[in-house]
């Protein structure tokens, strides 16, 4: 056991025994050692990686002669319990938060954030669902691997739910071809967007989070305005460009009376895995400021790595790791919620 805590999940950087992830322990009169390693999640993208190190680690000790490890999974209370995420309340209420994720600008990864951050809610328990306010560039069904039509019933539109039951209502879901444009003006952007908030049966959520479009003009603020929304994530990226224009986007917020929960920078640099490098591609972060411009927490820095794009890509953002947004988890679970 000592010897394995020299073994840390690289997404956690934790090691393996301090996050209890070592069970089931026999070692035998013969050199042999075997052992189950509970990870966080099942499909966790670097199990192979932690029971190579756990293998190599433990056959490096004097007197074993051969190791056996088995790859097992924690239950979500124990996941809850060694993240330090706070489990959902029991509430009366509809849809307990209403949460924006916001940019101001467009390429930021909006949708990636808003995806991981859903992902994250229910790993930790709670009843999700995401509104695709996005119109013209709707891209949240991709990363969840679903498509339409949407159905109705008792006149309400009905959320298609993705596999792990994140409930998803976007314009993408409506469409016969998806690569189809939507050239619409602002007005019918508009409407668009208040019909999936009234119009649809969203039944009983905890949070209720929306891929915001970009900009600061019409679809932003029937967003901000009709669906009351007082609790906002900022999305930005480490371009001087991209925080001079999430700053508008703050300051928009800042006008409507509404909350800045925090700040999630996306495409913060990369590490290259054979040399372990840390490169600023995008050049040096300017995160902290927007943080502090928004006097909200900076919650998270993601990497770019490119399992992200793959799993995305072929619809399974649910398999990736979001031990990296367990800040924001947090945040949003100590926070009072307001009725809707």
């Amino acid at each position: 056991m000592n010897a394995l805590k020299k073994v840390v999940d690289p997404e956690i950087h934790r090691n393996v025994v301090e996050l209890n992830m070592v069970r089931d322990l026999v070692i035998s009169d013969d050199g042999n050692v075997s052992f189950t390693l509970a990870l966080t999640i099942p499909a966790c993208p670097l199990r192979d990686q932690i029971a190579a190190d756990a293998r190599r680690t433990v056959g490096a000790l004097p007197g074993v002669k051969n190791v056996e490890v088995t790859l097992g999974a924690m239950t979500d209370e124990e996941r809850n319990a060694v993240l330090g995420i706070t489990p959902p309340q029991v509430t009366d209420h509809k849809i307990g938060r209403i949460i924006a994720v916001m940019s101001g600008k467009g390429g930021v990864g909006k949708s990636l954030v808003t995806g991981l951050l859903a992902t994250a809610l229910k790993r930790a328990g709670y009843k999700v669902g995401i509104l695709d306010a996005d119109i013209t560039g709707a891209s949240v069904p991709k990363l969840f691997g679903i498509h339409g039509p949407l159905m109705a019933a008792n006149n309400k539109i009905q959320p298609i739910q993705s596999r792990t039951g994140i409930k998803i209502i976007s314009v993408n879901l409506a469409l016969e071809n998806e690569s189809a444009a939507f050239v619409w003006r602002g007005s019918m952007i508009t409407k668009a967007i208040q019909q999936f908030w009234n119009d649809a049966d969203w039944g009983a959520l905890d949070f209720l989070l929306i891929d915001m479009p970009p900009g600061t003009s019409d679809a932003a603020l029937t967003v901000l305005q009709e669906m009351s929304v007082h609790e906002i994530v900022m999305v930005t990226s480490p371009q001087a460009l991209a925080a001079m224009i999430v700053k508008k986007a703050l300051d928009m917020a800042q006008k409507m009376n509404a909350s800045i929960i925090g700040v999630i920078e996306n495409m913060a640099g990369f590490t290259a895995p054979d040399t372990g490098k840390h490169y600023e591609i995008f050049g040096p972060s300017h995160a902290a400021e927007v943080a502090e411009a928004a006097g909200a927490p900076l919650l998270a820095r993601l990497p770019i790595d490119p399992q992200f794009a793959e799993r995305c890509d072929a619809g399974e953002i649910e398999t990736l790791p979001t031990e990296a947004l367990n800040a924001c988890v947090g945040a949003l679970a100590q926070r009072q919620p307001e009725t809707v």
